[in-house]
């Protein structure tokens, strides 16, 4: 037993040395300065530290840290402080060792970094708050200090979901939905396009494997016709390219499966309707610094000479880069097969950059302090800003930062010709808030173009912009509507609970003395007896009311703390009877029976027939049907409510109360019939509906259950809600129709009225 225990310590001690060593010799072929020593004592000590632990797929922990520090280094592009920190990340987290020791050892550059990756993890939280948008609250402040402490947790983060296969499914679940939530938009942001891309895959492969596997099948069937596609259409430019005697490489763009499965479900498509799976990317080596520019735009003129550029599609983020710092030129071209073929132009530092984010610019600009960080600190700006004011709700806080990750830019000017970067879809009120809050609170309507329009307009890039303002003008609860960026949806949401907190107070003053007249106690049982007469919630409901003016108190409020039968009473009697009946019909989802408290969530829940009608709640914002990919969330009630894995509100849930979740399969068999909604668009003719409905009803024995079409010169399009037992029976729908010829296209749509967009 000894000696077989000593062969496996001989056997991690050698592949633990081998990754070492790995992570050295790409660390010695970087373009840093070569710190060798501090590296070697930062992984001994981390060695040290981990000794005799292992991680839940049985390898040795000092492995994941390895890990870390080779992303944190090959991948993002970071030095010899950074790979330390990334070593150490864990140490102090799970070893009795402080930040004082690594400070001691280290020195207090890499002890703050370290500091900083431990504060993220740790923290107590309640059980109603999310540790995990706390979590992301300390970790963008961290940012301000060093920019490093999130480069490295992304990296870890990274290596945690290519490792994710060793956890269970319903932690599973709820990583991967976070990382998709708040990790690869963050990677976005910073400009780390190639781990955005991983990030967004490995999530998606968990959430759905099986679809998945389909794409990923998918275009390893198309993998030789695109192959060929690329050849013949990069063959002339290369000609054109050796003429102008640039350095240069071309590479063929394949999407990811991510990004080809949120494509399909966006524009409701199927995967042979995507027309961009390839593009083109021109990467050359300018002449000189100077001339990078010039260069970019004489290779679009170049190639625009051998195929039509699309009059639309020219995205120059060479003279405005992003936001994150990314540069190119995008231009679609037609090729001779009639497909449009985006190409995307970069110089050899743009596609640093464009890989590497942030990190890339430290390499070109060793001075230091360019105006690309610049961009970056406008942001980090943005978000403290966001920070400073309280969110009670960690949710909205986790939307609020949503709205701004993943946004695209465009410009916009000042009356002066200032250029500002806007997030797209930005109304003249979100450019009022970015200004300057006391713009916003008084805004009363802006000229775009010297043309008057409302707070509510959508801003074009290349407008220009002038905000009209009143001092009497107060934030409205509407605008909230109106707002789409997350610096001006959290200043109106501060600047109105301000004012509701205000009200409440002056409720509560006309409250206390209206008790005080009385003669009754000012109590939770008293207060109670008020907000029940006005069907109102609760306390804070009925102060803002009262100090609002909308509540009056008088005689009806009086007569509830009367012996007698109050005029009101019948009321209370009534309300009562019905919540009885309420609790009776409820009585399934609302109280739980035992068995749903004692579920063990290392399991995988099934779902029969009788356990759906009598335990589980099918969610109603995205009402999966069995085979589609769920998950269940146990709710305050302990009711469990089944989502759709890629449902919106399973996406926060995911975020932040992950421990709440349960990995979920279907055993339905064909028992249950569930309501599913299909959209339909084609060509319109004589019989077109009886084809369809003789198809649904006659040919597959589905019953409709409501129907809707309308026709518009020529073109028909159709919403049809039908009751199924499962996924398959859509697919076997929605295959029959597409055969009908004047039918092009059917999908599932998760709503009888939702708008479909082409």
């Amino acid at each position: 037993m000894t000696d077989e225990k000593l062969t496996q310590e001989q056997a991690d001690e050698k592949l633990i040395d081998e990754a070492f060593q790995e992570l050295l010799d790409r660390y010695l072929e970087s373009r840093h300065r070569k710190k060798v020593e501090i590296i070697t004592k930062a992984f001994n000590f981390a060695r040290q530290a981990h000794k005799g632990v292992r991680r839940r797929s049985g390898e040795p922990y000092i492995l994941h840290p390895i890990a870390v520090a080779r992303i944190a280094c090959c991948e993002i592009g970071l030095g010899s402080t950074s790979i330390c920190a990334a070593l150490l990340h864990d140490v102090v987290e799970d070893t009795d060792y402080t930040v004082e020791d690594i400070e001691n050892l280290f020195g207090p550059k890499i002890a703050q970094i370290v500091d900083g990756l431990t504060k993220i993890s740790g923290g107590i939280f309640g059980d109603r708050a999310s540790a995990q948008a706390e979590n992301f609250k300390k970790l963008l402040l961290t940012m301000n200090d060093d920019i490093r402490v999130i480069l490295i947790k992304i990296a870890d983060r990274l290596h945690n979901m290519r490792t994710l296969g060793s956890m269970l499914p319903s932690k599973q679940y709820k990583i991967a939905g976070e990382t998709l939530y708040i990790y690869a938009p963050l990677a976005n942001r910073l400009g780390l396009n190639r781990i955005k891309t991983e990030l967004e895959d490995l999530s998606f492969k968990y959430e759905h494997p099986e679809t998945y596997q389909e794409i990923e099948n998918k275009l390893k069937a198309t993998q030789a016709e695109r192959e060929t596609l690329f050849e013949e259409f990069t063959a002339p430019i290369r000609e054109q390219l050796d003429k102008m005697g640039l350095p240069y490489h071309i590479l063929a763009r394949i999407k990811s499966p991510y990004s080809i499965w949120n494509k399909m479900q966006n524009k409701h498509i199927t995967f042979e309707e995507i027309y961009d799976i390839l593009a083109v990317r021109i990467i050359f080596t300018p002449k000189n610094e100077e001339e990078e520019l010039n260069d970019c735009f004489n290779i679009y003129v170049a190639i625009s000479k051998i195929y039509k550029p699309h009059p639309d599609r020219l995205r120059d983020w060479v003279s405005h880069p992003k936001a994150n710092g990314y540069q190119a030129l995008h231009v679609t071209l037609m090729s001779n097969k009639g497909q449009w073929i985006e190409v995307q132009i970069r110089s050899e530092r743009m596609n640093d950059v464009a890989e590497q984010g942030f990190a890339a610019h430290w390499k070109y600009k060793e001075g230091g302090g360019s105006e690309d960080e610049g961009e970056l600190s406008k942001w980090l700006k943005t978000i403290k800003e966001i920070l400073d004011d309280p969110q009670p709700d960690a949710l909205d806080f986790l939307d609020t930062i949503k709205l701004n990750l993943f946004a695209s830019e465009i410009f916009v000017f000042t009356p002066k010709g200032e250029i500002k970067t806007m997030p797209q879809n930005s109304t003249a009120l979100d450019f009022a808030f970015s200004i300057h809050t006391f713009l916003g609170s008084h805004c009363i309507g802006a000229k775009v173009n010297h043309k008057l329009v409302p707070l509510s307009h959508k801003l074009q890039s290349g407008d220009q912009v002038e905000i009209l303002t009143s001092k009497s003008q107060k934030v409205q609860p509407s605008w909230i509507n109106y707002a789409t960026t997350a610096k001006a949806k959290a200043k109106i949401m501060s600047i109105l609970k301000r004012e509701k907190k205000e009200f409440q107070m002056q409720g509560e003053d006309i409250l206390s003395d209206f008790f005080k007249e009385e003669g009754l106690e000012y109590n939770d049982e008293n207060v109670q007896k008020i907000y029940m007469l006005h069907n109102l919630k609760s306390a804070d409901e009925l102060t803002y009311k009262i100090g609002q003016k909308s509540i009056l108190l008088g005689d009806a409020e009086r007569n509830v703390f009367k012996d007698k039968p109050a005029p009101t009473s019948w009321k209370k009697y009534i309300s009562f009877a019905f919540g009885n009946n309420k609790s009776k019909q409820n009585n399934v989802s609302s109280q739980k029976p035992s068995q749903t408290l004692d579920i063990d969530k290392k399991k995988i829940v099934k779902l029969t027939p009788d356990d759906l009608q009598k335990h589980y709640i099918i969610a109603d914002c995205c009402k999966p049907i069995p085979g589609d990919d769920v998950l269940g969330y146990i709710d305050d009630n302990n009711r469990i409510i089944i989502h759709k894995r890629q449902c919106p509100i399973a996406a926060q849930l995911k975020t932040s109360f992950g421990n709440r979740l349960l990995a979920v399969q279907w055993e339905i068999g064909k028992a249950l019939n569930f309501p599913v909604n299909v959209y339909i668009k084609g060509i319109d003719g004589i019989g077109v509906l009886n084809e369809v409905t003789q198809i649904i009803s006659q040919q597959l024995s589905v019953n409709i259950h409501k129907l809707n079409i309308e026709s518009n010169d020529g073109i028909f399009e159709g919403r049809i809600q039908l009751f199924v037992h499962d996924v398959d029976d859509v697919n076997t729908i929605c295959a029959n129709l597409k055969k009908l010829e004047h039918i092009n296209k059917v999908t599932r749509i998760e709503n009888f009225d939702d708008q479909i967009t082409d």
